[in-house]
Parts: C-alpha cells; sequence; structure tokens
C-alpha cells in the first residue's frame, strides 16, 4: 500500500457508512410504513365501494325480480283468458254454457286500464272453481267477428249464457268483475259458517253487506237474496252464527235478524234500520256504497255517474294538497249524507281532470277548484271564494236550498273599440245582446268549425255593407268558451238577428245563403232610421 490510512480516517469512514445503513434503513421502514397505512386505507375504500355496489347490485336484483314476478303473475293470468279470434269465436260461445267477453281495441286507453283487472278476475274466478270463460276478442282486427257479438264500442264485456248474450253492469275492477261474474252464474251470496272463515274472508274484501238470519229461509232471507241477486257491485255474505257475525261487524246489536254494509273507510260500518224488502234494501246500499269522499277514476266512474244522489261537489286539487284537505272534507261530508256525493279528482291528471274542467273554462287550472253538478237539471256550479273546509260547507248548503246560481262560462271581456263585429262573451251578453236598445245580427261559431270562417267573412262583409246603419250591431261569439242560458245553439255556424222589439226571438238566419240574401234578409226585417248609403257587397 503506497500511502496506509491512519487509524482515525478509517474508523470515520466505518462510522459515516454505518450511520448512512442506518438512515436508510430509517427511511425504508418509515416508508413502507406510510404505505402500509396508505393501502390499508385504501383496501378499507375498495371493501365499502364493493359492499355498496353488492348492496346496489342485491337492490336491483330484488326490484327485477319483484318486477319478474308481477309480470309473471300478470302473464299467467293473461293466459288463462282465451284469445278469440274468427276462427274459433262462434264455437267458443255455442259449445260453453257461460263465457264472458271482453272486446277491446289496442289503442283504447280505457281497454289497456281494464285488460289486467279482467285477467286478474279470471285467475281468482278460476281459484274459485267457477265454471266460467273469460274470453278477449281484439275488435278492431277482427271486426266481422265484433259486430257478429254486438260489441260496438270500447271496451265492452258481454255474458253469454248459452250463446244469448246480457250487458255487464257491473264494476271494472277485478274484485267487482268477480262479485258481478258470480252473482250472473248462481252465487250471489257466500255463506260463512265459522271464525276461522269469517277472518280469512276479511283478509280479501273491503267492502260487503251481512246478513245475519236465524234460519235460511221466510220471507226477509228471501228479500235478502232477491237483493244479492239484483245488485252488481257489492259482494254479500250470510251467517247464523252471532259470534261470526261479530267478526265481520264489531257493532252488531241485534242476536238474529241483522243486516249491514261495511266499507273500507272512517264510516266503516253501516245499519239498515228498514224492513226486509228488496227494494228498500238496494236503495239503502244505493245511498251507502261509496265513501264520504270518492276518488274518481276510469274504473269507478260509471258508477259515481249512476248514482241516485244527482247533487255532487268534485274537489279538483293536486295529490299533496287533497292529503291535508282530505280530513275536514270528510267532516263537511259527514253533515250532507244521503244528500250530497263528494269526489276528488288530481287535478294533475289530465284524462280525468280536463274533460270537466273544460266545462267551466278552467282546462288551465292548476290550484285546488271546488265544483258541482246537479244531474237531475244538467246544471253546473263553481265555489268562487277559497277552497276552505267553512266555504266549501256553505257552499253545498246553498246548493241545497237552491241560492247558488248556476255557473256560465265566459271568456274575459274584450276591447270593442273600433271593431265592426263586436266580439260577445258570456258576461256581456245580456248588454250587447238582449239589453241592447239595436237589433242584433249574432253569428255563434266554434274554432274547430269548418263552415264557421267562410261565414265570418260574409258577416265582415255585412258589417261593412251597413256601417251607416246605426239602429243595426252585428256581432259574434265564441259557443265553446262562453254560455249563456238564453243561447241554445247546437249547430255551427248559427246566424241569428235579435229584432230589438222581440229580443226573447230571435230569427235564425241560413248560414248556406250569399251576401246578398243575407243583406236583402236584413232589409226585410230591419227598419232603418236614417236611409243613407251602404257599400256594395
Amino acid at each position: 500500500m503506497l500511502f496506509p490510512q491512519k487509524p482515525t480516517s478509517t474508523f470515520l469512514l466505518l462510522t459515516l457508512t454505518l450511520l448512512l445503513l442506518v438512515s436508510f434503513a430509517i427511511n425504508i421502514n418509515a416508508s413502507d410504513s406510510t404505505s402500509a397505512e396508505d393501502d390499508f386505507d385504501d383496501l378499507e375504500q375498495l371493501l365499502a365501494l364493493d359492499e355498496q355496489e353488492d348492496q346496489q347490485q342485491q337492490g336491483q336484483e330484488q326490484e327485477f325480480s319483484n318486477r319478474f314476478s308481477e309480470a309473471e303473475v300478470l302473464s299467467k293470468a293473461q293466459r288463462i283468458v282465451l284469445e278469440l279470434n274468427s276462427d274459433n269465436s262462434k264455437r267458443v260461445i255455442d259449445e260453453n254454457e257461460l263465457v264472458m267477453v271482453l272486446g277491446y281495441a289496442p289503442w283504447c286507453v280505457r281497454s289497456a286500464v281494464l285488460m289486467p283487472q279482467f285477467a286478474e278476475a279470471a285467475t281468482s274466478l278460476k281459484e274459485l272453481g267457477s265454471p266460467l270463460l273469460m274470453a278477449k276478442l281484439d275488435a278492431e282486427r277482427y271486426p266481422k267477428v265484433a259486430s257478429l257479438l254486438d260489441i260496438k264500442g270500447f271496451p265492452t264485456l258481454l255474458l253469454f249464457v248459452n250463446g244469448t248474450s246480457q250487458a255487464y253492469t257491473g264494476g271494472f275492477s277485478a274484485e267487482e268483475i268477480v262479485i258481478w261474474a258470480r252473482k250472473k252464474t248462481g252465487v250471489p251470496v257466500i255463506r260463512i259458517s265459522t271464525v276461522t272463515e269469517a277472518e280469512e274472508f276479511l283478509k280479501k274484501h273491503q267492502m260487503f253487506v251481512i246478513g245475519l238470519f236465524e234460519k235460511f229461509e221466510g220471507p226477509d232471507y228471501e228479500s235478502f237474496i232477491k237483493a244479492a241477486t239484483s245488485d252488481n257491485e257489492i259482494q254479500f255474505v250470510e251467517t247464523s252464527s252471532i259470534e261470526v257475525a261479530k267478526v265481520l261487524y264489531p257493532d252488531i246489536k241485534a242476536t238474529n235478524l241483522f243486516l249491514g254494509i261495511v266499507k273500507n273507510e272512517p264510516e266503516r260500518y253501516t245499519v239498515y234500520e228498514g224492513t226486509f224488502e228488496t227494494e228498500s234494501i238496494l236503495q239503502f246500499l244505493d245511498y251507502n256504497k261509496f265513501p264520504l269522499v270518492t276518488k274518481l277514476t276510469e274504473l269507478n266512474s260509471v258508477r259515481v255517474y249512476s248514482s241516485p244522489i244527482k247533487l255532487q261537489v268534485y274537489v279538483f286539487a293536486k295529490a299533496d294538497d287533497f292529503k291535508t284537505l282530505l280530513e275536514p272534507l270528510q267532516d263537511v261530508a259527514r253533515k250532507f249524507t244521503k244528500k250530497v256525493m263528494f269526489m276528488y279528482i288530481d287535478i294533475m291528471d289530465e284524462n280525468l281532470a280536463k274533460p270537466f274542467l273544460t266545462l267551466f273554462g278552467l282546462e288551465e287550472a292548476k290550484n285546488t277548484l271546488v265544483t258541482a253538478f246537479d244531474n237531475k237539471g244538467s246544471s253546473k256550479f263553481l265555489l268562487q271564494s277559497d277552497p276552505t273546509p267553512s266555504n266549501i260547507e256553505e257552499f253545498c248548503s246553498g246548493l241545497l236550498h237552491g241560492s247558488i246560481s248556476t255557473y256560465f262560462k265566459s271568456q274575459p271581456i274584450p276591447d270593442n273599440k273600433n271593431a265592426s263585429v263586436l266580439a260577445v262573451v258570456g258576461k256581456t251578453f245580456d248588454d250587447l245582446v238582449l239589453n241592447s236598445p239595436k237589433n242584433v245580427l249574432l253569428e255563434v261559431y266554434t274554432p274547430w268549425c269548418i263552415n264557421c270562417e267562410t261565414t265570418s267573412k260574409q258577416v265582415e262583409k255585412l258589417a261593412k255593407h251597413f256601417k251607416g246603419v246605426h239602429n243595426l250591431v252585428f256581432a259574434k261569439i265564441d259557443a265553446s268558451a262562453n254560455e249563456h242560458p238564453k243561447l241554445q245553439v247546437d249547430d255551427y255556424p248559427t246566424l241569428l238577428l235579435y229584432k230589438a222589439g222581440d229580443k226573447n226571438n230571435p230569427i235564425k238566419l241560413s248560414t248556406k245563403s250569399g251576401s246578398k240574401e243575407l243583406a236583402a234578409f236584413i232589409n226585410k226585417h230591419v227598419r232603418t232610421k236614417d236611409q243613407v248609403a251602404k257599400d256594395e257587397l
């Protein structure tokens, strides 16, 4: 070694090397520790994400399973319903004693609503051992078969008994179809003998009539059976056991003869207190079968319109708003039981709400409205104050006492300044037509009328022609948006001449006449005060 190292230098070199190694090791350990902690945190996050994904997947699988289950049940129910066509229809009806046929069209909304109910009813009837065969016919695809079966509208339900048809007169839910079908095919009443049977019955039926009899015979019982057979909507049950009766009707007081109706609503139990006569029992049911407030649907609309309670109040509201109003509205309804029927329609449901609101010219309304119809006289009414419970109660009292004015819809009053033909609305019909000292030629039109445009041009020409005649006014009214009790017109366009001396008997002009013929007619019936020059037609 040319230059041998000193011991001190060697020691320092070794020490420095060891320090560097230790430092490196510490850094490595620290880095590994931090990395391990980070990896642990990442692992926890991954596990949490996996668990969340598993839960979502399980939820989706459960939802899919539920939907699949519902679809499977519906599919199975629909398979029970026989599809009729040109080849099998006559044979099916001729060879089966009892057949119920649903005539439908694929594009019909009401058919789409009814078909799953019909399929569900078919399943229930099969489980009950009913001999009734359920069938359906696409009446649009097979029009000749539809005509042969006398299916004219959609949907149509018919019951064929030994080849002879009778119209369906029941409700349109699955339960109501089952009840009607069983009544018409020989099972008008269900007999319940034990408490267990009663408890099982309550699980399946929300509304029914109960009859308690000491013996299933005699005049009272016969009237009960006749009523059960005649009624088309409600399930009747009978029992001779007071214990069974108390399960079905806990408030029962009688011990040997009783009749009552049970409903799924606050006023659940109603006892019949009349004599056991068929017509009296049926009348009792007609006045008591609806809840205090009925939600109108496509399925129950026919039942509602056919109610003997002809004074009907309709509340239009959003679903959330109605939740707040329901209980106080039920309190109001209790005060008018059997006199006024109360209905609720979701104002956002255009299919149901719009046809009603159009009758009032309020089809664009979004806030709560209260209207009423007197189906005896085809009159309609509108609550024009805030729809509070107290105002609704006052409105109903007025309806009963005849102090509420009939509502006639009207557009806003227009500005007729410089108009040659005045625009008349419901609110101005009295002033501009009936109470005007002048002769008034009125055109009654609608926006959808094909020929109205031609007549309107003729009226404009006539107004220009007679502009110097001061005792003659030309006017027009849109009959689709305006009403008046003394304006009863069915054809559009219609021309009416209201003579100054006889406004109660307007003269109808022919809308097929030309302008010159119309002008001659006016000259004949209107005596002008001032003979002035007229524009040529």
